[in-house]
């Protein structure tokens, strides 16, 4: 089970964007990587297509997963990720929490 998936609020702790928050749009586990909305935008010259103009265009590109920290549900500061197992015998079921707060990390 990975630490950090699509969909979580996460805050970057290192680099230009450092302390911005945003949502994971894709992870990439086999790189350590995620994509972030609105963090690391970068610009790409695009060429014209049938479906869209040339231009210059602004995305995200990708961040290194030891940049990034879940965002705690309770306060939106940054927090390490656990796991633990919810439930009694075979209907348990491992989840993630924040290790600041004890909550339950919602995916």
């Amino acid at each position: 089970m990975q630490k950090i998936r699509k969909g979580d609020k996460v805050v970057v702790t290192a680099g230009k964007d450092k302390g911005r928050t945003g949502e994971v749009l894709q992870v990439m586990p086999k790189e350590d990587r995620a994509v972030v909305r609105g963090v690391n935008m970068i610009k790409r010259h695009q060429r014209q297509t049938a479906s869209q103009e040339a231009g210059i265009v602004s995305k995200e590109a990708s961040i290194h997963l030891s940049n990034l920290s879940i965002a705690d549900p309770k306060d939106g500061k940054p927090t390490r990720v656990g796991f633990k197992l919810v439930g009694e015998g075979e209907n348990a079921k491992k989840v993630r929490f924040a290790k600041r707060s004890g909550e339950q990390i919602d995916a």
